[in-house]
């Protein structure tokens, strides 16, 4: 599946991942490929991204190494949508 992560100053990252766990306003959860088309709210937290990520060199102090390999974005709000595998985070 293809994710996308906006900012207000630029697109932090694009490419396909497989598998994306972001904060929700009701508890954290995760979307793997062909997850049923949804649009959330986010909260503070982090959001977690597992697959063969590149980051651009100018966005990589933005994003740290998780756990079991996941790569980590964390936020303070924004907003979430899946539809037909393509995800993006609208995030602050």
């Amino acid at each position: 599946m293809y994710l996308e992560i906006v900012s207000p100053e630029a697109t932090l990252f694009s490419g396909d991942v497989t598998s994306v766990t972001v904060p929700g306003v009701n508890g954290e959860f995760q979307m793997l490929e062909n997850h049923a088309p949804i649009v959330s709210l986010l909260q503070a937290g982090n959001v977690r991204v597992k697959g063969d990520i590149k980051i651009d060199e100018a966005f990589k102090d933005k994003f740290s190494a998780g756990k079991n390999g996941e790569t980590v974005l964390s936020i303070t709000s924004g907003t979430i949508e899946m539809k037909d595998n393509k995800i993006i985070v609208l995030a602050d």
